[in-house]
């Protein structure tokens, strides 16, 4: 773990005293801190008026009680959170996770990178991050209703455009968002379009939204991969997860000539060496909604399917982890560096475990971090705002040229930071000083508030 300068390590003990049994937080905290040693260094007026500390504490908590009723008649209690972390920038801004692992750790450290992945985009947005311990799974239409509409019934108050627009996150797609949205309607009696981003088309969606992630993050990979004089044509590509995330990323990869050979979800990964199929995932996965393992049964010959296990066994030249925190481990990281990885694009937020980042950087790996790769799904989510804002529609073109440009943007930011800081090619340190001088400096910009 690297070493923290001690004016940096005493705000990192803080945290963690403060946020005991936080552990992601404390992980994505101390990222951060890790590449603000060089900044104090250079400029040490951002370690003045406690501005690194106030960047670390939520301006906001907010933690309610969600009772709801399922098909049967049987009273259910869920937990509800919303962190509003920072509003330096606009208002917050950032996703709605819906599943059981979902706690207020989790949500902070979702805030707090949100926080620099928002400024990342060069869009007047802060951050935030919310959810509910609830699984959608398995539940009827009716009951993902009903929870919808009693977590709205206490979130709503909390709300607004130029307060905190929240979107979707895992357990939440397009039907949650309608059942939220319509609800916040009935209770504010106001047709309020950008208070929710992720919405359906007919109702101020944008196009593109849902494939914005997956893109976004080629994009940057591919702009990444050229400072090599590579690109994804024909490289494998193994890419985790099998939701919007992995969907999109696959189709955008497979346009681009690389070749996807795996793909997983929580029950395990299917591998087809010649390609997966992805309207056969889409198929099992968005219509049916079923099981990864489906796949190789009905694909048939040439793939197989691997119960559990870790799909990062499966030797490619690029992985793009796309499913969910810590997913990857250093054991995997040196499984994939020995079968000849060259570039690792980060889908999910903080899919790396420290020391799995650690062992691509020491290797001279390519490394892509969520918080810079990922920033197309609210960044198109921003772009979505501007277009409810001016009771607009543009085009899926329209739409995708915008974010084309801020992904290369994003990555030409970052590599121009690392290499004005000393760590040409270090896209770490280069997207948590970027986010981070674009946060302080407006914070600066309003005094100790």
């Amino acid at each position: 773990m690297p070493h923290l300068d001690e004016r940096l390590e005493h705000i990192f003990n803080d945290v963690t005293r403060r946020n005991a049994g936080e552990a992601e937080f404390h992980q994505a905290v101390r990222e951060v801190l890790e590449s603000l040693g060089r900044v104090v260094a250079k400029r040490p007026a951002y370690a003045e008026d406690a501005l690194i500390e106030r960047i670390c504490e939520p301006e906001r908590q907010i933690i309610f009680r969600v009772p709801w009723t399922d098909d049967k008649g049987k009273v259910h209690i869920n937990r509800g959170f919303r962190v509003q972390f920072n509003s330096a920038l606009g208002p917050y801004k950032g996703g709605l996770r819906f599943h059981p692992s979902v706690n207020v750790g989790i949500i902070k450290f979702l805030g707090f990178e949100q926080t620099f992945k928002n400024a990342l985009t060069g869009l007047p947005i802060g951050g935030g991050k919310g959810g509910s311990d609830f699984n959608p799974r398995d539940r009827s239409d009716a009951e993902v209703m009903r929870f919808c509409q009693s977590f709205m019934t206490e979130l709503s108050r909390h709300l607004g455009e130029y307060t905190d627009v929240p979107a979707g996150d895992i357990g939440v797609g397009a039907r949650e968002i309608g059942y939220m949205f319509g609800h916040y309607k009935r209770l504010t009696n106001r047709y309020e379009a950008g208070v929710l981003t992720g919405k359906g088309l007919f109702y101020g969606g944008s196009r593109a939204r849902k494939e914005a992630t997956g893109y976004g993050n080629t994009y940057f990979v591919e702009r990444m991969l050229a400072t090599r004089g590579h690109s994804f044509d024909g490289k494998k590509v193994v890419v985790s997860g099998s939701g919007n995330v992995a969907i999109y990323t696959i189709e955008k990869v497979q346009s681009f000539g690389g070749v996807v050979i795996a793909c997983s979800d929580s029950g395990g990964y299917v591998v087809d060496e010649n390609g997966i199929d992805l309207e056969l995932v889409q198929e099992i996965k968005e219509v049916r909604r079923g099981r990864i393992s489906e796949y190789a049964r009905l694909k048939g010959k040439g793939s197989h399917y691997v119960e559990k296990g870790s799909i990062w066994d499966v030797p490619c030249e690029v992985a793009m982890p796309s499913a969910t925190q810590n997913e990857l481990t250093g054991r995997d990281a040196r499984t994939l560096v020995k079968h000849g990885l060259i570039a690792v694009g980060e889908g999910a937020n903080m899919p790396c475990t420290p020391d799995a980042v650690k062992l691509f950087q020491e290797a001279g790996i390519l490394f892509a971090p969520g918080k810079a790769a990922n920033a197309g799904g609210v960044a198109t989510s921003a772009l979505e705002m501007q277009q409810n804002a001016s009771r607009d529609s543009w085009t899926f073109e329209q739409t995708e040229t915008r974010l084309a440009q801020i992904m290369r943007n994003i990555h030409d930011d970052c590599a121009a930071t690392a290499e004005e800081y000393g760590a040409p090619g270090d896209y770490v340190l280069g997207a948590n000083i970027t986010g981070f001088v674009r946060v302080a400096e407006a914070m600066r910009a309003f005094g100790v508030i």
